[in-house]
């Protein structure tokens, strides 16, 4: 009796099915995604289609995005103003807000002094640090010339006192020569 055998696939046939798969998951997942939105584009797309189709129409909708984009811009602005203003209404949620704000303004100078009084210790080190430094070297020249000038002395009254004591010997040695002629 024959044994009755399944036809094996290849992996092109395989990655082909995985393929296919795939994009069917990608299909459905996009679909359910763009459901909604494709409601709205297709009214605004329809829309757009019509004024479009002729000039008059699509300078009539350029004339009207004109106008529509400052009204919207500023509806937004007053939304913004309104949900800025919306907590000062209430006299118990003004007051909280404002204790919020004031909180904040405190944290906000305690951090800007720790920071100026940081800044502050940094010069100051800064500045004792260079003041040493000057000093110590101030010091260290006033030093050397000092050493300088003592060596300087004691070797010029070195000279001097040979040169005094070879000019009184040469004098002794003279009046001592010209006393026995006189």
């Amino acid at each position: 009796m024959p044994t009755q055998t399944t036809p094996r696939r290849t992996s092109t046939a395989r990655s082909a099915s995985a393929k296919k798969a795939a994009a069917t998951r990608r299909r459905s997942a996009s679909t359910r995604r763009t459901r909604s939105t494709a409601r709205s584009t297709a009214r605004t797309t329809g829309q757009r289609a019509k004024a479009e189709a002729t000039g008059l129409q699509a300078v009539v909708q350029q004339a009207e995005r004109a106008v529509l984009i400052p009204v919207g811009a500023t509806l937004t602005a007053r939304d913004n103003v309104v949900e800025t203003v919306k907590p000062f209404v209430q006299p118990d949620t003004a007051r909280r807000e404002v204790e919020r704000l004031q909180r904040r303004v405190r944290t906000n100078l305690r951090k800007f002094e720790r920071r100026g009084n940081t800044a502050r210790n940094r010069a100051e080190r800064r500045v004792k640090r260079t003041r040493t430094q000057i000093e110590r070297e101030l010091r260290q020249r006033r030093n050397q010339v000092q050493r300088a000038v003592r060596r300087n002395r004691r070797g010029l009254e070195r000279d001097f006192r040979g040169v005094r004591r070879d000019v009184g010997r040469n004098f002794d040695r003279l009046t001592s020569d010209v006393t026995p002629l006189s």
